[in-house]
């Protein structure tokens, strides 16, 4: 694994190749209504800092962090292609956003899942985080998961 992590815009042609990748996978498990990812649009709105990981320059996932003010930094379009899983990228783009929202003086990562999405789930269980209500806009439902961590 020859990995490298960088600052990319959601709207170059890798990082939308990722996004529709994912939003095509969501669709496959959860109804339109229960499927909360920003689109391309929204991540530039929001100022989401967006970031690829690539092995050997092939871009093999993606990940983003919204930050509101340093209170915490909610992960955003976590995605790793399938046949790039069970390498370690998730878990590199995982500590590369808790890097950048620590860096930023925020210590508390949050984010919200799918409850489908077992290895997912199983990262962030394994990274620390602790399942947690609803937090920000989000309401309660039945096919979501929300975690949080504190990171020093």
């Amino acid at each position: 694994m020859e990995a490298t992590i960088t600052t990319e815009r959601p709207d170059t042609a890798d990082a939308r190749a990722l996004i529709d990748e994912l939003e095509a996978h969501l669709a496959t498990l959860y109804p339109r209504e229960s499927r909360h990812g920003y689109s391309v649009e929204k991540l530039l709105a929001q100022g989401v800092a967006f970031f690829l990981v690539r092995d050997n320059g092939t871009p093999v996932g993606c990940g983003g962090i919204q930050l509101f003010g340093t209170d915490y930094g909610e992960l955003k379009r976590m995605y790793v292609r399938p046949q790039f899983r069970g390498l370690g990228f998730a878990k590199l783009m995982l500590d590369h956003l808790s890097d950048y929202a620590r860096s930023r003086g925020v210590r508390l990562l949050r984010l919200e899942t799918g409850i489908h999405q077992h290895a997912a789930i199983g990262l962030y269980e394994r990274a620390g985080f602790q399942s947690i209500p609803p937090f920000g806009e989000y309401r309660d439902a039945p096919l979501s998961k929300f975690y949080e961590k504190r990171i020093l």
